[in-house]
Order: structure tokens, then sequence, then C-alpha cells
């Protein structure tokens, strides 16, 4: 596999955040330091399933200056193809386990005058190191946390009780939105926009955000895309003289290195574009749900990002 280096821990903490969410630390299992970080950063945590290793990016949640250990937030997915279901049903304390090295695809501007945070549901995790980091030199920010409910608000009483004038907290069930346009409206010159959480809400921020003259380079956002099920499909391995079998629940990604093909990654959530492959050729549609190809890209047919992405047709030939 070609992801970022190779870390082995063990797991030294489960806690139960809320009826959906878990937190779990790692430490190494050398009992060694690991890595600084900057807020915004993910760990790709492998699992292995049975015959399947499946591996999810999780963001880093805990002090990125503390290198004693890792924290994430895991959100149970009853639907999802079986990383969280794992991560809450299989992982047990002082399991070993391997992650990655710290990448970050959401990191800080910090030539930014303020940071306006806005999370939904657990995309709150990185924006709690990403404040970690800030606090360290009194960086200046706000956050605006949109939860479905009280009991599903992940870390709000810890954000509450520890910045009760820059956490602003929103509940659906009780009717509280995000005036974003006023929000948007009366920021200072220089300040920069970060948003993380469900698909709908990230498209809103960044629509609403560009429509109100909101610069490109001060928008950022992170959107982990699950691999969806689809057909199974055919794909023909030009370098790799390999003809291999795609499966309904798995990805493209998933498939090639099932079959021992080297394939690179860092996020495998269609975000930071190191797995683009060139296709060679093709017969058919392809389902683009990545955010890394640009819409004149994704309609030429000559790019695909196998993480994510699939294929619907008779031919389908990549660089690979």
């Amino acid at each position: 596999m070609s992801g970022a280096e190779k870390i082995a821990v063990k797991v030294t903490e489960i806690v139960p955040v809320n009826e959906l969410v878990t937190r779990f630390k790692f430490e190494r299992i050398d009992d060694g330091l690991l890595p600084t970080f900057s807020g915004g950063a993910h760990t790709v945590v492998e699992m292995p399933d049975g015959d399947i290793t499946r591996l999810n990016p999780y963001s880093l949640m805990s002090d990125p200056m503390d290198q004693n250990a890792y924290t994430i937030s895991v959100r149970r997915d009853d639907e999802g193809r079986g990383g969280s279901l794992f991560m809450h049903n299989s992982v047990k304390m002082g399991d070993e386990m391997t992650i990655s090295y710290p990448v970050n695809l959401f990191s800080l501007d910090l030539r930014a005058k303020k940071h306006l945070f806005l999370a939904g549901g657990i995309g709150i995790t990185p924006f709690l190191a990403q404040i970690k980091q800030l606090e360290r030199f009194n960086g200046n920010w706000e956050l605006h946390y949109a939860c479905r409910t009280p009991s599903l608000g992940s870390y709000v009483d810890e954000l509450t009780s520890h910045h009760p004038n820059e956490a602003h907290i929103y509940y659906d069930d009780e009717n509280e939105k995000i005036d974003l346009v006023n929000m948007l409206d009366g920021q200072p010159l220089g300040t920069h926009l970060y948003v993380c959480g469900p698909k709908g809400m990230i498209d809103w921020v960044r629509k609403t955000a560009a429509a109100e003259g909101w610069p490109r380079e001060a928008i950022h956002y992170e959107e982990f895309l699950a691999p969806q099920p689809g057909k199974p499909f055919e794909v023909k391995l030009a370098i790799s003289n390999k003809v291999i079998q795609v499966g309904e629940d798995e990805s493209l990604l998933d498939a090639m290195e099932r079959e021992g093909v080297d394939a690179p990654y860092l996020c495998r959530g269609g975000a930071c574009g190191q797995c683009e492959t060139r296709v060679i050729d093709y017969s058919g549609n392809f389902i683009h749900r990545d955010h890394w190809l640009e819409d004149d890209e994704h309609a030429s047919g000559e790019k695909i990002m196998p993480c994510v992405s699939r294929f619907e047709g008779k031919t389908l030939v990549l660089d690979r």
C-alpha cells in the first residue's frame, strides 16, 4: 500500500461520548513518542476484519503537540461499509493496531487574521485540534457548531465551558439555525472560513460564501466521502497486466489493493488527489464522487479517483 508511513499502536482508552460516537486513544507499542501534527490532520486506521483490511481516515482531535497519544472519535454508521462498526464492536482495550503518520489536507492558514469554524455533527473533530493549536498563541477564532440534538452534541460541554465566548451551538430539534449570511457579512477583513460536516452543509456554506464575495482561497473545507456501493464492474489495468473485478461493496482502490496492485493514497475519501488515475480507454459511464477533479475533468473521461468513484459499462482500461 502506498499511503503515508505506518505506526504500530495500542488502544489505551475507549470512551463512549454519546449513543453514536466513541473516542479512542492510541499510544505507540514501543512506548516512544508519536510525531507532532498540525490541527486538521487525519490518520488512516487499518482494521483487519476477517478476510478484508478496512482503511478509514479519521481526524486527529488531540493536542497537536502532545506526542504521547493520539485520539480520534468514530461515529457509528449502521449503513456504511463496516469500518465504523468494526471500531465500535470489535476494538478492545489493549488491541494492537496500525495507523498512518498524520496527513493534513485541512490545515489552518496562519496568515488569517481570524479563523471562522463551522461544524456539523462529527465534523467537530478536526476543529478540536485546531482550537488547541490556536490557543497556544492566542489565535483569534470563532466556532459555530450544528448538532441534531443536545444528546448527540459531541464535546459541547467541553467547548462551552472552556470557550463560552467563542463557541456557539445550534440544535436542529430546537429549530436553531445558523444565520450564515449575517455571520459572514460581520467578519473582519482577513478572516478565513473553515467548514467540516455533512455534504449538504459543506455545499451550502461554500456556495453562500462565494455568493457573498468571499475569495476562494479563504474558504477551506473537509469531507471524507465513504465509497458508495454500486454495480460490480470489470477493469483492465494496463501496466500491471491484470483484469480485476470490483465488487458492489468495495471501491476500485480496495479492489486494486486486493489484487496486489500498488496504488497511492492519502485520504481514501476523494479529497487529496493522490490516487488520481489516467483512463486509457472506456466504453460506458463514470460515476464521479470526488472533490478533487474539476467538472471539465469529470466530463472528459480521462481521469478517475478510484477511492470513491465507480464505472458502469463494457470497457474500462486504466494506467495502473
